[in-house]
C-alpha cells in the first residue's frame, strides 16, 4: 500500500494543516477577532449544538452540551439540563463543530520553541515554507539579526527542490554577517564562513563527543556543518544571553503559537535553572496561561546537583493549582536515529561516515543506573529517553535494578519517551513494570524514508509501535517533540492513524491506530502521565475547563483529512486563549 506525494503538495498540505502555526509575530488571542471578544475565566457558559467528544470511555461518547463556570466543567449532558445547571450562562452555539478536552503535551521543548521566536522560522510548518534554496536565503535576508547573528530554525533540506544549502551559497548571500541555520532536528546545523570565524573554529578544533565538525575530505577545510555537541555549543554562543524581559516575551510568543494548535498543557524538558526562574516570573506576572510541565535533564553529577538541591516540590504547581509543575526528571540513554546516534543491538545498514559495524552511541551504564536509581529511591517520577532498542534495553535494565533495590512496586508513572524502536519483548517488559510510552509519530513521517535506508525495512517499518503498546494495555501517549516537528497535533494524529512518510509509503500498517486511540494519547492518557487524570484529560463535571474546538471531527472524516482539521478555539480554565479569526 503505497501512495506518492509531490514535495510541494506536501508542503502546501502541511501549511494548511498547521494554519501557519509557527509564523512569528502572531497577534494576541484577544485581538484575533474583535467581533467576538475573549471569554473571561469564570463567566458561566453553555456550549451546545456540536459534537462534544468527552474522551471518557474506551469507545467514543458524545454529549449534547457542556456547562462551564468558575473555570471548571459544571455539567455535561443534555442542553436543557446544562442550562438549568448554571445561572445566567451565555449560550454558545458550536454550529456542529467538534469539542474535545484541551490537548496535553507529553514531550516537547517549550522554552527552546520560545527561544526560536528570536530568529526566523524556516520550517515546513512556517507561514511561508521555503521550497528551494533561494526561498531560504530570502527568508534569512528578511530577518533581523539577534546578537549580531542571523539565525534560522527548522531547516529541512529534504523538502527543498534543489537540495541543501552549501557553504558557498551562504557565503555569497552573507559575506560578512554571521549566519546559523539550525535543522529541524535541533541537533545539527550549519554556519557560513563569517560564522565559522566568529565561533573561532578551525580544522584543528577539538571535537567534543558525540559530534562532528565537518571537513571537506579533499581540502580539509571546514564545510560549516556542525553535528550534535559542537552544534549545541555553537548555538548557545550565537544566541548568547538575553534579558528576562526578552525571555518572557518569547514565552508569550510561544504560547500564542501553541494555543493555535489546541494545547492547554505543554512540556519543557531539559529545563535549566534560569528557565525555571523565568517561568516562575512569567506566572507571577500572569503573562502566560498554559500549564507547563518542566523536566530537568540529568546526565552527570553536575546536572544531578540540580535535582539533588531542588528548590521545588516534585509534582506540585508553582502557583496553587496552575503554573510550572516539575513532575520528575529525564535520563537519556542515546540520541536521534536519523543522525545514527540511536543505539541498536544490530548495526546500521548504512554506516557511511561511521566505523564498520556502527550501532550508535550509548550513554555510560553507570551514569544511567545511578540517576534512574536516585529517582526510584526518592520517589521522583522518571522520564527515560531512549530511541534504539539497545538504548531501551539500558533503560529497562536500570529500571529493573532500581525496582529490585527499592522493593517499591507502587504506581510510579515511569515513562520511556520516544521508544522509537521498542521490540515486542521490550513492550512486554513495559507492561510488567508498569512503564508508559510516549511516541512521536511525526518522526516516522519526516524520517521514515531515511530510516528504510539506514536501518532496513525490518526495523524501519516497526518505528513507533503504537498499536502494539495499546494492545498490551500500556499508557501510550503521542507527541510532536516541538520544535523538532510541527506543533500541529492534527498532523501528529494523522501520522499515527496513517503511518505515511513524506514519499507516501505506509510503514508498518499493522501499527496504525484508530483516530480515537490517537486522541486518547493527547488527552486522557496524557493527563494520566502527569497524575492529573482527576482534573484534566476528559470532559467531565468537576474537571478544569480546558477545551478545544475543531472545525472537523477526527473520528468521522477520512483518515487523510485529519491533518487538514484546524483549531477554531482554545479554552483554558474557561477563558478563551485563542480564537481563529473569522476573516
Amino acid at each position: 500500500m503505497t501512495d506518492t506525494f509531490d514535495r510541494r503538495e506536501f508542503i502546501k498540505a502541511a501549511v494548511t494543516a498547521a494554519g501557519g502555526a509557527a509564523a512569528l509575530g502572531v497577534v494576541p488571542a484577544a485581538s484575533q477577532d474583535a467581533s467576538t471578544p475573549s471569554t473571561e475565566p469564570g463567566a458561566p457558559v453553555v456550549y451546545y449544538n456540536g459534537k462534544i467528544l468527552t474522551m471518557e470511555g474506551d469507545t467514543p461518547h458524545y454529549a449534547e452540551a457542556v456547562a462551564v463556570q468558575d473555570g471548571k466543567i459544571a455539567f455535561v449532558g443534555s442542553w436543557q439540563a446544562a442550562r438549568a445547571a448554571v445561572d445566567n450562562a451565555r449560550q454558545v452555539d458550536l454550529l456542529g463543530r467538534t469539542m474535545l478536552p484541551g490537548f496535553i503535551d507529553t514531550w516537547g521543548h517549550f522554552t527552546l520553541f520560545a527561544q526560536q521566536t528570536l530568529g526566523v522560522n524556516l520550517g515546513y510548518f512556517s507561514e511561508r515554507p521555503p521550497q528551494n534554496k533561494a526561498d531560504v536565503i530570502k527568508l534569512l535576508k528578511a530577518a533581523s539579526p539577534f546578537n549580531d547573528w542571523i539565525i534560522g530554525y527548522g531547516y529541512f533540506a529534504d523538502l527543498l527542490s534543489d537540495g541543501a544549502l552549501t557553504l558557498t551559497d551562504l557565503d555569497q548571500a552573507f559575506p560578512n554577517t554571521p549566519v546559523m541555520i539550525a535543522t529541524l532536528s535541533t541537533l545539527t546545523g550549519q554556519v557560513n564562513s563569517a560564522g565559522i570565524a566568529r565561533l573561532g573554529l578551525t580544522p584543528e578544533t577539538t571535537v567534543v563527543q558525540p559530534g562532528e565538525i565537518a571537513k571537506d575530505p579533499k581540502t580539509g577545510k571546514l564545510t560549516g556543518d556542525l553535528m550534535f555537541t559542537p552544534f549545541l555549543a555553537a548555538r548557545a554562543a550565537a544566541v548568547g544571553s538575553y534579558s528576562q524581559e526578552q525571555a518572557l516575551e518569547t514565552f508569550k510568543a510561544a504560547e500564542a503559537l501553541l494555543a493555535r494548535q489546541g494545547y492547554t498543557t505543554v512540556q519543557s524538558y531539559q529545563l535549566l535553572p534560569e528557565e525555571i526562574t523565568n517561568l516562575r516570573a512569567a506566572f507571577d506576572r500572569g503573562l502566560i496561561a498554559l500549564d507547563v510541565m518542566g523536566m530537568p535533564s540529568v546526565s552527570d553529577d553536575a546536572s544531578g546537583k540540580m535535582v539533588e538541591d531542588a528548590d521545588w516540590t516534585w509534582g506540585a504547581y508553582s502557583h496553587g493549582d496552575r503554573g510550572l509543575k516539575i513532575p520528575g526528571y529525564q535520563v537519556a540513554t542515546d540520541a536521534a536515529p536519523q543522525l545514527r546516534l540511536a543505539a541498536f543491538t544490530k548495526p546500521y545498514i548504512d554506516t557511511t561516515g561511521f566505523p564498520d559495524g556502527w550501532k550508535g552511541v550509548l550513554l555510560p551504564k553507570d551514569v544511567v543506573e545511578k540517576w534512574v536509581g536516585y529517582a526510584y529511591e526518592h520517589g521522583i517520577q522518571l522520564f527515560a529517553y531512549s530511541n534504539g532498542d539497545a538504548g531501551i534495553d539500558l533503560s529497562l535494565a536500570a529500571i529493573e535494578k532500581a525496582i529490585a533495590a527499592t522493593g517499591d512496586p507502587t504506581d510510579r508513572r515511569t515513562v520511556i519517551a520516544h521508544s522509537y524502536f521498542a521490540r515486542p519483548d521490550q513492550l512486554s517488559t513495559y507492561q510488567k513494570l508498569g512503564i508508559g510510552s510516549s511516541m512521536m509519530p511525526p518522526h516516522l513521517m519526516l524520517y521514515g524514508d531515511l530510516q528504510m535506508k539506514l536501518l532496513g525495512p525490518e526495523r524501519a517499518t516497526m518505528e513507533a509501535p503504537l498499536a502494539s503498546a495499546v494492545k498490551l494495555g500500556l499508557n501510550a501517549t503521542i507527541h510532536c517533540d516541538c520544535p523538532s516537528a510541527s506543533p500541529n497535533l492534527m498532523e501528529c494524529i494523522w501520522t499515527a492513524v496513517t503511518r505515511k512518510t513524506l514519499s507516501g509509503q505506509v510503514l508498518g500498517p499493522e501499527e496504525r491506530v484508530s483516530p480515537y486511540t490517537a486522541l486518547l494519547g493527547v488527552t486522557r492518557s496524557a493527563a494520566y502521565t502527569y497524575r492529573e487524570e482527576a482534573i484534566k484529560g476528559t470532559i467531565t463535571a468537576g474537571k478544569i475547563a480546558d477545551l478545544v474546538i475543531l472545525d472537523g471531527d477526527p473520528l468521522t472524516v477520512s483518515p487523510d483529512k485529519i491533518k487538514d482539521i484546524q483549531v477554531v478555539e482554545t479554552i483554558k480554565r474557561g477563558g478563551t486563549l485563542y480564537r481563529r479569526d473569522r476573516t
